[in-house]
């Protein structure tokens, strides 16, 4: 276990703990009591406590949940030697083939960055990072049906739509759409909307998927939702007014359309002046 100092001066924990598990086996005269010992990988963040299990190669891999430090204290028993001696080492050496796939993506060598990604999620097959990229991979490279089965591995996971992946998250998303893999694309930003309702972005991204899949009034429910979020947000704005300009919105929805263009309206008159 190591311990960090935060910006108020407390300490935040980050290590390996375990919890153990007395379960009955057999039946009757041959019942036994075994003791099952989890291994999990702690870290701190804030005034947030998250425990994660340890996959059989010693790394972080599936999902996360909160505890408490009470129960952190009652629960888990430290293992800072288990920690120091295999799971660190495993997760450094992780993250470093995961950057080395990552370069090596970004400089359009993807045959490389495939057998990076690939490397690890022999690790871990749940990592977030290393699917993201290798499916961009694969669909810069227009193997559409092996995106597909990474895809349809992402979305079972909802870790691959948090924050700090948004990057690739949104990367992902757009290569979707590019491929013209616009059932999944929808799917993709629909499953992203479900864990963060209030973020206007992910629904503009959503009413561009929907309107290439020719969905008109789903396109429109999508650009209307993120206007109430944001009412000024400059891409949806730009998308509506685009729309309308096309003759591509409805007339019973042109009247809704021209409220919430209103102001849009008003600044380009004013930029122009």
């Amino acid at each position: 276990m190591s311990q960090s100092t935060s910006r108020d001066g407390k300490s935040d924990i980050k290590g390996v703990f375990s919890t153990q598990e007395i379960r009955k086996v057999g039946t009757g005269t041959t019942t036994r009591k075994t003791v099952q010992k989890t291994f999990w990988f702690v870290e701190q963040k804030g005034d947030e406590i998250e425990c994660q299990p340890l996959n059989p190669n010693y790394v972080p891999s599936g999902p996360k949940r909160k505890i408490t430090m009470e129960e952190l204290i009652a629960k888990f028993s430290p293992e800072p030697e288990f920690y120091q001696m295999s799971v660190y080492p495993r997760m450094k050496d992780l993250n470093q083939t995961i950057s080395s796939a990552d370069s090596h993506r970004e400089k359009g060598e993807n045959f490389a960055a495939e057998y990076e990604y690939s490397r690890a999620l022999k690790v871990d097959e749940e990592n977030v990072r290393a699917n993201l990229g290798i499916g961009i991979t694969y669909m810069e490279r227009g193997e559409l049906e092996k995106a597909e089965n990474i895809f349809e591995r992402l979305v079972k996971l909802e870790s691959a739509f948090e924050s700090e992946h948004k990057h690739l998250f949104n990367e992902f998303g757009i290569n979707l759409r590019k491929n013209k893999m616009l059932k999944q694309a929808v799917e993709y930003y629909k499953k992203a909307i479900e864990l963060s309702e209030n973020d206007e972005n992910l629904r503009a991204n959503l009413a561009r998927a929907l309107l290439e899949a020719k969905d008109i009034d789903g396109c429109l429910e999508q650009l209307f939702k993120a206007l109430e979020l944001a009412p000024a947000h400059p891409v949806s704005l730009k998308f509506l007014d685009w729309m309308e300009r096309k003759s591509l919105i409805p007339d019973e929805k042109i009247e809704q359309a021209r409220v919430y263009l209103a102001g849009y309206s008003d600044g380009k008159d004013a930029d122009a002046q």
